[in-house]
């Protein structure tokens, strides 16, 4: 097996998008567990686990069920369109001669060899073919979590203090709805890197600074947006 030819310049971009991808990944988990800055799903775990002992007081879970029901399909919507960008990226494999004359027509553009293309087409099959696998499982979570809404007991055997079970029961739930919310995060992290890798087709200097801008977007979002304000200033003082 013999690697693609590629320049210097487009291994470079490559192996810069691969750090900033998993590198953005691994300081995001490191950060938080050395307890500095939390990130926006730390403080939306403390929100999950504060909503969730509200909902096991009350008879009537209608609207859990339906915030549930909302946010999985969310998912459901983008693990379909995942499909329809994996099936046109493999449509896109097999009419490369088009699109390397069009390429070649643009101007700042580098020179895009046969090669050059085959490797972008496929890492971005990659890309959403991951983001899929993220989105469906994800999906399976959130059904998961609405089968252990069903086990929460009605309202009137719930009142405080709780048992040890029910604690327990409380806890998995919380921990479920906070995977279910990673996962979903994870995809649209493959979609935020997957308009980076539009960059790869243009120039590596391109490539690379596209990777750079989506992990600068990510990192504020994430730990400097005023979402995360507004959460943490509503965290309940229980939490």
């Amino acid at each position: 097996m013999t690697l693609p030819d590629l320049s210097p310049g487009d291994w470079l971009s490559l192996a810069w998008f691969l750090l900033c991808w998993f590198g953005y990944a691994r300081y995001s988990g490191l950060r938080t567990r050395a307890h500095q800055r939390p990130r926006l799903q730390d403080a939306l775990q403390a929100h999950i686990l504060h909503w969730i002992r509200i909902m096991q007081q009350r008879d009537n879970r209608m609207v859990d069920t339906a915030v549930i029901s909302n946010i999985e399909r969310n998912a459901t919507f983008l693990a379909s369109s995942c499909l329809l960008i994996i099936a046109g990226l493999v449509t896109a494999l097999g009419a490369s001669d088009k699109a390397l004359n069009l390429l070649a027509d643009m101007p700042f553009t580098a020179l895009v060899t046969p090669h050059r293309w085959d490797v972008g087409i496929l890492l971005l099959l990659i890309a959403y073919i991951y983001a899929f696998f993220t989105f469906t499982w994800c999906m399976r979570q959130w059904g998961f979590a609405s089968f252990l809404v069903g086990g929460i007991p009605s309202g009137a055997d719930t009142s405080p203090p709780l048992t040890a079970e029910r604690e327990r029961h409380i806890e998995a739930l919380a921990q479920v709805v906070w995977l279910a919310i990673y996962h979903f995060n994870n995809g649209l992290r493959a979609y935020y890197f997957s308009i980076a890798l539009l960059a790869w087709f243009i120039h590596p200097l391109l490539f690379m600074l596209a990777s750079t801008w989506v992990v600068a977007v990510l990192y504020r979002r994430e730990f400097h947006s005023r979402t995360l304000k507004a959460l943490l200033h509503g965290l309940p003082e229980t939490s």
